[in-house]
């Protein structure tokens, strides 16, 4: 399969010489998932770390070829989540079962609820708030979590300024190593890139 070489950028040729460029990395394309997984798992070996695939849709097993570690976000729910439980049990025991004075910004007091002799401290009863106030706040830390760990809302990417990676929405497959990568050199970068056999590889400014 031929190889195209693009550098620099369409964007970047125009720009003022006054104006020195910086460059985000090389973007190598592919045409099939097997393609793209044989290299990522050459990627991942080479050692490189700051380096992404980017896919039209989902890629079983490309996250094993790239290396990935699991995810810290199921403990930080898990936590939030428990967190909520242990909140729901607090409120209600202190506004039903409880009867002393607290500061929250204003005194406020416990008020226990004594209903035919059933028992203030009842957890059963309990259980419907402390389940709502678990899936709340577990909700909430996963929305807000994932837009943290993945940078979230970004509202520019250099690689939106390459033409070519318009079709990775559509029907191409793509591989960026970075250039604040430890292992990036523009020419031996660009080399290795080229024995994955890729579509084109080019070179995207920041």
């Amino acid at each position: 399969m031929a190889t195209i070489v693009t550098t620099p950028s369409e964007t970047g040729a125009d720009k003022p010489a006054s104006k020195p460029t910086r460059i985000y990395g090389l973007l190598a394309e592919f045409e099939t998932p097997g393609d793209l997984m044989a290299a990522a798992e050459k990627c991942r070996d080479a050692g490189y770390r700051w380096w992404d695939c980017h896919t039209p849709f989902p890629v079983h097993g490309l996250d094993g070829a790239m290396g990935m570690k699991r995810t810290w976000l199921p403990w930080f729910v898990f936590g939030a989540g428990a967190t909520g439980t242990l909140v729901a049990f607090l409120l209600q025991a202190y506004t039903n079962s409880w009867n002393f004075p607290m500061w929250a910004g204003v005194w406020v007091h416990g008020y226990p609820f004594l209903i035919s002799g059933k028992p203030a401290m009842s957890l059963p009863a309990f259980i419907p708030v402390m389940f709502e106030l678990t899936i709340l706040f577990s909700a909430l830390a996963t929305v807000k979590l994932m837009f943290l760990f993945n940078g979230l809302p970004q509202l520019y990417h250099p690689l939106f300024t390459s033409n070519r990676f318009r079709r990775a929405s559509n029907d191409r497959f793509f591989i960026v190593i970075e250039a604040r990568d430890p292992k990036f050199l523009p020419k031996r970068t660009e080399e290795f890139l080229k024995t994955l056999s890729p579509v084109s590889i080019e070179t995207v400014e920041d």
